[in-house]
């Protein structure tokens, strides 16, 4: 039997560090929650950004928290192109060399040298999931979408920690090809 994996369409979104944060909408600024999100201790803020690379622009892109030690704008492929932006796939938290943007807020707009990524579609899994279903941390698998879009995603990143619970991540465009509007089901081969 294969393991079912639940799916949910990680959006665009933005995680902001601390001074990025203070530079947008002042010193001493706290995000606002609006609601919690599936991974504990992850909320969508009320507060969004736009994005903007020359002349293109994204607005109202959500802010999510809690806050990182760096700022991390994650944008799909189709995102990407319409900033003519051409971002590196990786996994969250790789920044090395990967393109900046100008962010804006109803009060200030900054310029990011780096982080712009696609993020690699991945499976976030506590250490106790991950035992159980022989995986390990940083490793790759495949796992099969089945109905009238059904697909197989190879190199599905493994993102163990005490604080994930089992859901892979996908982006928009994935979801769309796969046909899956915000939740699904996969099956890890």
């Amino acid at each position: 039997m294969q393991k079912k994996i639940p799916i949910e369409i990680s959006a665009r979104h933005i995680h902001l560090s601390q001074k990025d944060l203070e530079a947008l909408f002042g010193k001493g600024y706290k995000l606002k929650k609006l609601r919690n999100l599936t991974q504990p201790d992850q909320f969508a803020a009320r507060e969004t950004v736009d994005v903007q690379n020359g002349s293109k622009k994204i607005s109202k892109i959500r802010i999510v928290g809690p806050l990182r030690k760096e700022t991390q704008v994650e944008l799909s492929l189709t995102d990407a192109i319409h900033l003519e932006i051409n971002p590196l796939i990786r996994i969250s938290g790789n920044l090395r060399g990967t393109p900046g943007v100008i962010l804006i807020s109803p009060k200030k707009e900054i310029r990011i040298k780096k982080g712009v990524i696609t993020p690699l579609r991945h499976i976030h899994c506590s250490p106790k999931e991950a035992k159980e279903m022989k995986l390990k941390d940083r490793t790759s698998v495949s796992v099969k979408i089945r109905g009238k879009r059904a697909l197989i995603f190879h190199n599905v990143k493994i993102r163990v920690d005490k604080n994930f619970r089992l859901c892979m991540h996908l982006d928009t465009d994935e979801g769309n090809a796969a046909g899956i509007m915000k939740r699904g089901i996969g099956y890890l081969i």
